[in-house]
């Protein structure tokens, strides 16, 4: 049973943490409305974190209202907003560490999705490739066929709790932490453009019904992934998966 000890506690998440040292150093250095932090790379320094985690802790704050990210010119200090309990707000888990599980399920998934493909499964799987295609053309974020393709596969593979936990971790790119960073991320028909592409190889080593090609393609499309939401992609390795 829980312990009732920690009933209702709620852990505090890595950027929260980060966020929290930020706003510290705010106030011990008076740093006032309008003051620019130090450049990203000297404040990970600083706090000795990576800079993935600093990112996210600055868009933390910048949801809070604490700071405000202005591209190619730094972060600056905000008005506190009116309410500003001291401590950053939960906004979700944290968009490296989703992408970082979705490379630990889906990589083993793909493996077993490959050995199961049927032409029924590769049906389906073309369709929503299809319909990422023509958003893709229409102009629009193919979203909801992107989580239709992942989850494909984890019905070839046969396994119902799989096909929820594949969704489950897709779904939380729609957090307020992580809508923000993919939101920036796939602003572009550019990327849209390469994640098909990342896509569509994915679809051809299972049509290969190949699983050590299936699972390397699949390591490459989320890697990248990650290196268009947080950055520093070569952080996210996975063993088994990223050198797959």
């Amino acid at each position: 049973m829980p312990n009732p000890r920690h009933r209702g506690a709620e852990r505090r998440r890595q950027y929260q943490l980060v966020a929290d040292r930020i706003r510290v150093l705010i106030e011990e250095e008076g740093l006032g409305p309008g003051a620019r932090l130090p450049a990203e790379r000297e404040l990970a320094m600083k706090l000795g974190v990576s800079r993935p985690s600093l990112r996210e802790a600055l868009i933390a704050l910048e949801i809070d209202g604490r700071v405000e990210i202005r591209v190619g010119s730094g972060v600056y200090v905000c008005t506190p907003p009116a309410g500003d309990g001291g401590a950053t707000s939960s906004l979700g888990d944290s968009p490296a560490e989703l992408m970082q599980a979705r490379a630990v399920l889906e990589g083993a998934v793909i493996m077993l999705a490959a050995a199961r493909v049927t032409a029924e499964g590769l049906r389906r799987l073309d369709e929503a490739l299809a319909a990422m295609r023509a958003e893709h053309a229409r102009g629009s974020k193919p979203i909801e066929a992107d989580r239709r393709f992942h989850t494909c596969i984890a019905e070839m593979a046969g396994n119902s709790v799989l096909v929820d936990m594949v969704g489950a971790l897709f779904d939380g790119r729609h957090s307020p932490i992580a809508a923000r960073m993919s939101g920036e991320a796939e602003s572009t028909r550019e990327a849209w453009q390469v994640a098909l592409g990342e896509h569509e190889a994915i679809y051809r080593a299972l049509q290969a019904r190949n699983p050590q090609v299936a699972a390397a393609a699949l390591s490459r499309h989320l890697l990248a992934s990650h290196g268009r939401w947080v950055g520093e992609a070569d952080e996210m390795v996975v063993s088994g998966v990223a050198d797959a």
